[in-house]
């Protein structure tokens, strides 16, 4: 092998290398900020929002014994003044089932603490206040500023274990390649995540473009 040779298969190993190593450490980086995004929904509590915004009643439908507010908004800023927001085409509230609040469309956006951005949206949710669990079905998406993306089909919060949980294919998207797998667990607040069943991971050492997602666009 020339010196020239040697050279490039140097450069190639030490980029391949590199990018193993950022993706060590993107894929749970990823996750716990998308997880984060998606924690913020669990401050969500329709009465509390009713009591504390200045609404119109045409904003609320009232059917029997259930409460649907339309267009729920929240923003404001966490202890370490990052700014979020949370909005959903509607929340609902049966007064025989206090503790189940129902969401639809769901969007939610969290400043990260390096200021990028996490934003993350599912078709529907339910969060159960008195267990602190938020059931996610149906096309979530998380995405950052920084070019991440992640989509689950469904995933299951609970806030006091600080773990999350989804049983179904999961893709993560980064700048350096793809993630698959089947099953996605997240425990101890995103202290150790575990990818299983079926885990295939691509990784683009260069510029070429990353395949086609799987599970389709967002």
């Amino acid at each position: 092998m020339s010196r020239g040779d040697s050279a490039r298969a140097f450069r190639s190993a030490r980029r391949h290398s590199r990018a193993v190593r950022v993706m060590r450490i993107a894929i749970p980086l990823a996750v716990i900020l998308g997880l984060t995004g998606i924690s913020l929904i669990t401050y969500f509590n329709p009465l509390r929002v009713l009591a504390k915004l200045p609404i119109n009643m045409n904003d609320l439908v009232v059917s029997g014994t259930k409460i649907t507010m339309e267009k729920p908004r929240l923003s404001g800023f966490t202890k370490d003044a990052r700014s979020y927001e949370f909005t959903a085409e509607a929340a609902a509230q049966d007064l025989t089932k206090p503790d189940i609040v129902e969401l639809r469309n769901i969007h939610a956006k969290l400043e990260m603490q390096d200021k990028s951005v996490m934003e993350m949206s599912a078709v529907t949710g339910i969060y159960n206040t008195k267990q602190e669990i938020l059931k996610l079905e149906r096309d979530i998406v998380l995405t950052s500023s920084g070019g991440n993306k992640g989509r689950l089909s469904e995933a299951t919060i609970d806030v006091r274990k600080g773990s999350v949980v989804s049983d179904q294919p999961v893709e993560l998207e980064f700048l350096q390649g793809i993630l698959n797998a089947n099953r996605l667990e997240v425990v101890d607040s995103g202290d150790l995540v575990r990818f299983h069943g079926g885990v295939d991971m691509m990784l683009m050492l260069n510029d070429t473009p990353l395949p086609k997602s799987k599970t389709g666009t967002p």
